[in-house]
Order: C-alpha cells, then structure tokens, then sequence
C-alpha cells in the first residue's frame, strides 16, 4: 500500500506554516517566514510547503489528504457577528478585514489548489482548537492526558479543554469570544508598548522587574474569575472588537495615564504593569489545570495556543499543579497547528494508531532544512567568505569549545533547523554563561534589542540538577520551562547593588551579577532553561567539549538573528548575520569562519542598512 502523505497547512493570521506527515511520522516543518524572510509572514506558506514535499522526495499529487487549520466560513461569522454588534463604531477595522476575506480566506479551496499544482484530493479544515490539541496531545509521550489549549482567538474559542486517550481527542469545555486569556495578555502587551502577537515575550521577560501593585486591580475591573478558572472580560476597559487598537480611555484610565509609546522609556509603571498580569495570568492557568485534574484524573497534561509559551507560568505548572508530568507543543503557537491538523486526519479520520514508547515523536523539533558541507562550501565562497573546513568532528569541537571559553560569542549553524520560534541549538547564537559582560554584549552588540532581555541557558541534562532547582531526571528539551537557580550558586548582593536594584533605570539593574552564572540569571534568580542531551546531536557534544574544558556545563543560547529578523535558515543568511553584528566566530557545519579573518571591510552605512531591512519586533 502506497504511503499516506498528509501535508498541514496555517496561514492567513501570523506565523504561516506548513507539516508534512507520512504515515503517521513527522517528516517536515516550517514556517513560511524562515523562507520569505518576513516576521511572523502571515501569507500562504508556498515556500514551506514546496520545502516540506521536497525533504519528503514527493510532488503535489502524490499527497493523499491536505488540511487546513481551522474553519474559515466560521471564523468570518465571529467577525460578522462581533462588527454587527458593536457597529457602528468597527466601521475602520471592518473595512481593513473584509477585502483579504474577499480575496483569499473566504476562497481558501482555490487559494490551496491554485498553490499546489497537481493535487485533485479532498481538502479538510479541522477547528482551530482542534488542531492545537492535537499538537499538543499525538506527538507527546503520553498514552493519556488531559489537554489545555489557551490563545487570543479561533474560529470563537479561545480556551479549551479535554482529553486524549491512545488516538482519540475528546475537548469537552470551552471559553468563547470575546473573552480570552490571550487577548487579555496582548492587551497588555500592547498598552506597555509592546507588539501585539510579537511582544508578549519581552512582557514576561520584564514581569520580574516590577511588583504586581495592579493585580487585584485587574481581578477587581478586568476579569470576573471562577474557582475553576473559567472567566469573563469587562468589555468597556477593551477595543479589540471594534478597533484597531486593544486597549482605550477607560483601560488607560485605571492605569493612570495613556500606553506607552513603542521604543520610547520604559518606566516603573510598565514594569509593574508587566508583573500584575503575569501574575493573573499564573493564577488562572493553575486554576485551570487543578480544575481539568480534578475532571479528569490523568497524571500528564499536554499544553498547546500561544499562552502556552508563557514559559514561567509553565514552571508554576509544574511545580504547583497536581499533574505529574507536562508535555508542551514546541511550536505552540499557529505554527504548530499546522502539524496537529495533519496528525489530527491521520490518527482521528483516518483512525491510525498511536503507538507510545515513553519518547515524544516531535524528533528535538529538528524538522526543518539542513545542508551538505559541499554545497555549504560553495555557498561561503559565492560571498566571498574566508574559512577553515574541519572534517574531523572532535578537534572541530575541541577548537570550538576553546574559542567560547576565551569569551568570543559564537554563531552555531547545524543539522536541521528548528520548528518553532526557539532557536535549540541548531541556529544559535552561543557564548560562555561565566562572563559577566555577556548579556549584554549579545543584547546590545548581536541582537541589537532591549538590554533587559534575558537570555536562556542550555544545560546538560544529567548537570541540570546540580545548578538548577529541578529534580533528577528532569527535562526541558524544548525551552519551554522556567526554574530557579540553586542558592549556592546564587551571590549575595553588597548593599550598592541592592540599592541599584531599586534603581528605576533598567540597565543599572541588569548590571548586577546575581550569580556565578551572570548572564543567563534573570533578576528573579529565575532561568529559561534548555536540557541537553544526545536527541541534539552535535550540540550535545560541543557542550560535553566545553564542560570538559572548562568544568562549566552551561552555555548561554540565543536565537541566530537580530531583533526584527526571522531566525536564519541558509548558510548565506548566517553569514551575513554574522558580519554584521559583534559575532566573533561562525561555525556552519565543519566550516570555521573568524571574523577577524574577514575581507569584507562594513561600513557603518551597511550595518545600518541591514538592521534596518527588518521591522522591529
């Protein structure tokens, strides 16, 4: 029997993707931004597509099923229905929405076959919630589990829950629109000044900054929250129904002033702003999960939807919770819905079973392209790179390593390249943890963003006890888990450094070393850790090269990119990142690339000129 070739398709809102799973194993995944080099390209994913059918050796024609993530004549009755309500006062944005409803989602059969020349099969639209489930609940290592999917808006759920047994999915409660914890968590994002759907990272990360002085606030005005935690929103305070905007006057009036203007100062107010709703946003997840335990009684949750990469409330989960395990979809948000709609058709429509062996089946999420040294060769030598070919893997590592522990900040291209939005060690951009200079360094000199970002360490799975609050075995392969630092590691702070903690300036306080692992210990002691083992391949071994050499099993990893730029994805865009950015060293499979060895002299019009080819985040 032929194999069944099922290709997942998102787009049309943000973080278009494409997945490709052939008889029931992951084969591909990527977003279309990777490709088009636009952040969070929300346009039909031709080009990962055409990547995904190309890793498969397959065409168009040879796919058996194509499914798209959600149901899109439902999502346009949300819109008609919310506009009809509030008009007439969405007249702005009703006209901003209709014409690429008109041209493209309402037509998305034509859209998909106009796109994939030679496909005569069926087409299936799982529900957007259904999809998100089944990211999070089929690839997990789980036999059962409970499911929680939380995002800003479906098709009208913004919240659900459930369970999976074997190759079954059953969601039985749902939060409607517009009441949604995402979009509470946007509106925020939004009224400190931050991105909407791009942004809500830098809120988590600078929660810690601030005291959570307006959470009962938002209990008290925002939110009416139930034991279980179910919730509604106090519409007057939002104007994401009606208007361009998320928040108005009376938002801006119970936090004492207008939003924040985008990459203007940021002031103790949005910092403490940031901590009360990442505190509310704790409570209700926990609220939810002891609610799902209780109805379910399993002792594994599987999480999927944009809040689920809301990393600290995820470590709460653990930590607090009564479910003993949790599983995160890596590419939790829109993305990842693509590759659950396709599993969804294989092990739900299809009735295929899903055979567990104790090991999720998301393969490190290392799904999508790589490349051959030769053609890695040629590619270096068509921009005229200087570089040093090094086929013998342990003294590639060996020298590696040596570089990171003299402090040079390293860009690391290999193997396949991540699905999701975290860089995992295939396109990373590495240095040693140990230097006090480091964060700042990569946040100012390679990132080019906002010195108060943290950064995540990648630890060494059997080290991650020794060095963080976390129990034996435990893992965080996909960085999707916050934990503490051991006390011992921890330093005690003189009496000027607590006083520059209280400091309103941003910098000061970053500026202090709270551990004997600087740069990647949040103010809070706290770290978004990476566990590291032999599923990361040549990653693995580089780290068990510099923890040989420097005793250190920690490095600090970021994503291979500037702020407003798509993570790189070929060897020419990593080479081009690397020029223009404080990089010391860029390894591209076995080729060693020093930037003091570069012809290319930049001049600062060229930096400039490539900073500014991306739109900041």
């Amino acid at each position: 029997m032929p194999a069944q070739h099922i290709l997942g398709i998102s787009a049309f809102y943000h973080d278009s993707a494409a997945a490709l799973v052939s008889d029931g194993v992951i084969v591909a995944a990527a977003q279309e931004e990777r490709f088009t080099r636009v952040r969070h390209d929300a346009a039909f994913p031709s080009r990962a597509i055409e990547f995904a059918l190309k890793k498969a050796g397959i065409t168009a024609s040879q796919l058996s099923h194509v499914v798209f993530y959600d149901k899109p004549f439902r999502k346009f009755d949300r819109i008609l229905e919310t506009y009809l309500s509030f008009a007439p006062r969405g007249v702005a944005s009703f006209r901003q929405a209709l014409p690429v409803w008109l041209k493209e989602k309402l037509h998305l059969p034509r859209e998909i076959r106009k796109n994939l020349a030679g496909y005569e099969g069926n087409l299936v639209f799982t529900e957007h919630h259904q999809a998100h489930a089944a990211s999070a609940f089929f690839p997990s290592p789980f036999e059962r589990a409970a499911v929680i999917t939380c995002d800003g808006v479906g098709e009208w759920a913004t919240t659900t829950w459930g369970e999976g047994i074997g190759n079954r999915l059953r969601l039985r409660q749902t939060i409607s629109f517009p009441h949604s914890l995402g979009l509470l968590y946007s509106a925020f994002t939004y009224f400190t000044g931050f991105k909407v759907n791009s942004g809500e990272y830098k809120l988590m990360g600078l929660a810690p900054y601030g005291r959570p002085i307006y959470a009962d606030l938002i209990r008290d005005k925002l939110i009416d929250l139930k034991a279980d935690g179910s919730f509604r929103l106090d519409m007057d305070y939002f104007t994401y129904c009606d208007q361009l905007t998320m928040t108005g006057d009376k938002f801006a009036g119970l936090f004492g002033g207008p939003a924040r203007k985008p990459e203007s100062s940021i002031t103790q107010r949005e910092m403490d702003l940031a901590a009360s709703i990442q505190q509310v946003t704790e409570e209700i997840t926990l609220r939810m999960a002891r609610h799902v335990h209780a109805q379910t009684g399993h002792a594994a949750l599987c999480l999927a939807g944009g809040v689920a990469l809301n990393c600290v409330a995820n470590g709460r989960l653990l930590r607090e919770s009564p479910f003993e395990k949790i599983w995160i979809q890596p590419a939790a948000g829109d993305a990842g819905a693509a590759l659950g709609a396709a599993l969804f058709v294989w092990h739900e429509l299809l009735e295929r079973p899903r055979p567990t062996t104790g090991e999720d089946a998301q393969r490190g999420s290392l799904l999508g392209p790589s490349y051959a040294n030769d053609d890695i060769g040629a590619a270096l030598d068509r921009v005229g790179a200087r570089y040093h070919r090094m086929d013998d893997e342990p003294a590639l590592l060996e020298r590696v390593a040596g570089l990171l522990a003299e402090n040079k900040v390293v860009g690391w291209f290999h193997g396949a390249m991540e699905f999701g939005p975290r860089a995992l060690g295939s396109r990373s951009v590495i240095g040693d943890p140990r230097s006090p200079d480091m964060q700042a360094t990569m946040n100012l000199k390679i990132k080019m963003r906002e010195s108060f970002r943290p950064f995540a360490p990648c630890v060494l799975k059997d080290e991650a006890p020794k060095i963080f609050d976390v129990p034996d075995g435990y893992e965080s392969p996909y960085m999707l888990m916050v934990a503490p630092i051991r006390d011992e590691h921890r330093r005690k702070l003189t009496p000027e450094e607590e006083a520059a903690m209280r400091e309103p300036d941003l910098l000061k306080r970053v500026n202090v070393v709270r551990s004997n692992l600087p740069s990647i210990t949040h103010v809070d002691y706290s770290a978004r850790l990476q566990t590291v083992d032999e599923r990361h391949g040549r990653f693995h071994r580089l780290m068990k090269a510099f923890h040989r050499q420097t005793g250190c099993p920690v490095v600090i990893n970021t994503s291979f990119n500037i702020r407003g730029e798509p993570i790189v994805n070929t060897p020419e865009q990593a080479f081009t990142c690397f020029l223009h950015t404080g990089m010391d060293v860029l390894v591209v499979e076995n080729h060693v690339l020093l930037k003091s060895e570069q012809d290319q002299k930049l001049s600062p019009e060229n930096a400039e000129a490539y900073m500014s080819s991306f739109s900041l985040d």
